[in-house]
């Protein structure tokens, strides 16, 4: 079949322009792949569906208000290697960030509360009030990840395999200490708060913090995104660009196009060209049909790619077969509120703190995530809540505040319906923490999963990290099992979104690793390339693989 579902055979078309690579999606790993394809003095060419650049790292005004549409706080972004070593604040960029990074409220009514202050000593100081070794733990789980902070965010974001990085984190842990370390990067974050915490707090924080990726907090490698995310937090905090999330997205895109970029909006791409196995171009709708000499690359869901833009006759039987069974991160629903004054919290630390969690306690969000997985709309939510004009004051007028906050329904259960019973049960929630914060709101915008997925159309079912974070779709089973990384079957295609490894986030990991997969391929790598390629090939070519479900 071609790619409009029929048996004719698609019509071989001439190319009205040639470039060396198309990037499909001007997502921020889009823009990362495009500035890291023309210092190489490549001719790149960016299509992108809407009408600005960014995908879901953008903003919108209203009335003095900016707001951001999808993602909003990016710790990873401002400690990613590769961002940093783009150097957008030549571009414009800058970030800011609140005092009080973090604050969990888990209990109504409470006064004071465990969080994540400006600086190691602070946050020590605060858990230790409940019990003096917590302190003494934190400061120490700071310690260790100073030491091994920079191969390993270099092994997570900068190389696929991450075999030499990986090798330098390995030499500091120790050999001795390796079993050790493996196991506490497996632990579920519920057993690593009770190794490491006495008190609440510290286990409130790890949890609330594992919370931002979608693993149930009783499964493995929970416990090391909520170690990761509660480090980073204390490290660079969760800043956001000065003006908007989009502020990042500009940049890039400046990045890009001074490097000699073409970013061309508004174009949507129908169909990515394969023929004798190779990637030769793309079609738009609009009837431009551009041949590349070396590269196409995906910034879209796996999805999208695999059966919206290769013909069908391009994906072998046994990639669908593993397709069907692709897992959605849970649906989001988000919230933005344009309030009169900050809210009016009755726990100090989250006054003025860039970044609540708020609802339920660690045996509280193991409830709610089992909740979320046997398919039940939580009556009692945990939710997270980003205040951004306490991060940046450009974002609301003076003495207001800009706020989102966001929650999930389970898996399937996508319906506007199910969204409004939840967002009627966050807001009750809120009334407990934050008495009268009602008559403070100005105005409030609701996202629904489907409206989320209208926006962006790699946001399925209202999924905003590119396909579920847990172990059974990481590493070499993201998107699907495979070799991992940006390689396809195809040669000269490249996936570089959140639907590859390392998953969800704004880092630019995704968009790198496929820009140096491609220039690999047109140089030293090509053999090797070749090699992934045809494994690629051969772990697909069966339709009926073992141990795969019919689905």
């Amino acid at each position: 079949m071609n790619h409009n579902g029929t048996d004719a055979p698609a019509t071989p078309t001439r190319a009205t322009e040639t470039v060396d690579a198309v990037i499909v999606g001007a997502g921020h790993h889009g823009l990362v792949a495009a500035a890291t394809l023309a210092d190489a003095g490549w001719d790149v060419l960016v299509l992108e569906e809407r009408d600005v650049v960014g995908g879901a790292v953008d903003s919108v005004d209203e009335d003095g208000w900016v707001m951001d549409a999808f993602s909003s706080c990016h710790p990873l972004a401002h400690a990613s290697p590769v961002l940093r070593g783009l150097e957008l604040e030549n571009h414009g960029l800058q970030w800011a960030r609140a005092d009080t990074q973090l604050a969990h409220l888990s209990r109504p009514r409470e006064t004071s509360v465990p969080g994540i202050l400006r600086t190691t000593e602070q946050t020590a100081a605060l858990l230790a009030e409940e019990d003096p070794a917590d302190g003494r733990a934190w400061t120490r789980l700071v310690d260790r990840y100073e030491e091994i902070k920079e191969p390993l965010l270099r092994a997570l974001l900068t190389r696929w395999p991450p075999v030499a990085d990986a090798g330098r984190l390995l030499a500091l842990v120790g050999l001795r200490n390796l079993p050790d370390f493996l196991r506490f990067a497996l632990l579920p974050t519920t057993r690593m708060g009770e190794e490491l915490f006495r008190g609440r707090g510290g286990r409130e924080i790890l949890a609330g913090n594992a919370m931002h990726a979608d693993a149930p907090p009783t499964s493995p490698v929970s416990g090391i995104y909520g170690w990761l995310m509660s480090m980073l937090a204390q490290d660079v905090g969760f800043p956001s660009p000065v003006g908007g999330t989009r502020e990042l997205a500009r940049a890039l895109a400046r990045r890009a196009t001074s490097a000699g970029a073409r970013i061309d909006v508004g174009v949507l791409a129908t169909r990515i060209v394969v023929r004798d196995g190779r990637a030769r171009g793309v079609e738009t709708a609009d009837g431009r049909r551009i041949a590349v000499r070396r590269a196409v690359l995906a910034d879209t869901s796996a999805p999208a790619l695999y059966e919206q833009l290769l013909d069908e006759d391009d994906v072998p039987a046994g990639l669908r077969a593993r397709l069907r069974h692709f897992v959605w991160d849970l649906p989001t629903v988000k919230l933005n509120y344009r309030l009169s004054a900050p809210m009016p919290w009755t726990a100090q630390q989250a006054r003025g703190a860039g970044v609540v969690h708020i609802g339920r306690d660690v045996p509280g969000i193991v409830r709610w995530s089992a909740e979320l997985e046997s398919g039940v709309v939580p009556e009692s939510p945990f939710a997270l809540i980003g205040q951004m004009t306490s991060i940046d004051p450009s974002r609301s007028p003076a003495g207001t505040e800009s706020m989102w906050l966001y929650t999930h329904l389970p898996r399937g259960l996508t319906d506007d319906g199910a969204a409004r019973r939840l967002t009627e049960h966050v807001e009750t929630m809120l009334d407990a923490y934050a008495p009268q914060w009602r008559d403070l709101v100005v105005g409030r915008w609701v996202q629904t999963p489907a409206g989320l997925q209208d926006s962006d159309r790699n946001l399925g079912e209202g999924a905003v990290g590119g396909g579920t974070q847990q172990l059974l779709q990481q590493a070499i089973w993201r998107p699907v099992p495979g070799l991992g990384g940006p390689y396809t079957h195809v040669r000269g295609l490249y996936l570089g979104s959140a639907a590859i490894h390392p998953g969800g986030g704004v880092h630019g990991a995704a968009g790198h690793l496929a820009a140096r997969a491609a220039l690999l391929d047109s140089g030293a790598g090509r053999l090797a390339n070749a090699g992934r390629v045809a494994a690629n090939r051969a772990i697909y070519r069966n339709p009926t693989p073992p141990w795969v479900g019919r689905g």
